[in-house]
């Protein structure tokens, strides 16, 4: 028999240490974490904010957020459920729900801090990433005060693949146009060739405004209208064609700067009507065997 070298001996076993249950789990990417959280040590205990998007089956989620040592603080939280407030009540996870969504957090935490008029965002969206030079250091908004800094935050992906035309970009240039300093490129926005290094800022700005829902709502009402009845369902009943989605979530934009403030939680009331049954006691339970007991001998008895 030949000789096999046994690589997983047991000094292997003995320094073998698991990983963290979250990236065991495929949660977090630790490797990204500790850049997006680890602080210059001359910069004290300045925290490093990072602008956090996740995806679920039904809305969008943006935060902003900072880490401690016993765990992460949320300064600003925004979803796409909350757009329903503004006018957009259908469609909350496309590229256009994102960007509304990153538009609403921004402006809500500017607001929160006092930054709203200072940093008011790019009113005309064009598509195109905003960035000014200042004093050496590129900020990513049109124009820097000179007694207040904006708002910087780095973007958070989780463990999403970071693809060109991304969604998780939407609500990345949503908050930018909000007024939030994020450090960004055109790279990986709808638009951008990576063969010719061109980019196109109407393709982007027709994502932004929900061009790309229009065209395949025009595409499936002709080729399959069963299907598009069934899958725009909801834009049918307030009968929003594909003409009309521009307008909508234009007056979408201005809606959540006009008040980007949360909604105002409704009070828990329990509905006391519902009462449990008690605990019968055993000598009640073996009454109830027996009685089952006896109606099935007797149905044997009939038989």
């Amino acid at each position: 028999m030949p000789y096999v070298k046994v690589l997983k001996n047991k000094a292997y076993f003995s320094r073998y240490q698991v990983k963290y249950k979250r990236r065991r789990e495929g949660k977090t990417d630790y490797y990204q974490r500790k850049r997006l959280c680890a602080q210059a040590k001359n910069k004290y205990q300045s925290p490093k904010y990072r602008f956090v998007v996740r995806f679920t089956n039904t809305k969008v989620i943006c935060q902003i957020a900072y880490a401690l040592v016993d765990g992460d603080r949320i300064m600003c939280h925004a979803d796409s459920t909350e757009l329903a407030r503004y006018g957009l009540k259908d469609g909350l996870k496309n590229y256009a729900a994102a960007y509304c969504t990153g538009l609403l957090c921004a402006r809500r935490l500017l607001k929160q801090l006092g930054l709203d008029e200072t940093y008011e965002g790019n009113t005309e969206i064009d598509g195109e990433v905003v960035e000014t030079e200042y004093n050496g250091r590129t900020y990513y908004v049109e124009e820097v005060d000179d007694e207040k800094r904006p708002f910087r935050a780095l973007l958070d992906v989780g463990t999403k693949a970071t693809t060109t035309g991304c969604r998780i970009f939407g609500a990345l240039k949503g908050a930018a146009d909000g007024g939030l300093d994020i450090p960004h490129s055109n790279k990986r926005f709808p638009g951008y060739e990576r063969d010719t290094k061109e980019f196109d800022a109407d393709m982007h700005k027709e994502r932004i405004f929900g061009g790309h829902v229009g065209e395949y709502m025009e595409y499936l009402e002709e080729e399959d209208n069963a299907k598009y009845l069934e899958q725009f369902k909801g834009y049918n009943s307030r009968e929003i064609g594909a003409d009309d989605l521009e307008d909508l979530y234009t007056s979408v934009h201005e809606a959540i700067r006009a008040d980007p403030t949360p909604a105002a939680k409704k009070p828990f009331t329990p509905d006391k009507s519902f009462k449990r049954k008690g605990k019968i006691s055993y000598e009640e339970r073996k009454a109830k065997v027996q009685a089952k007991k006896d109606a099935k001998a007797a149905e044997e008895d009939d038989e």
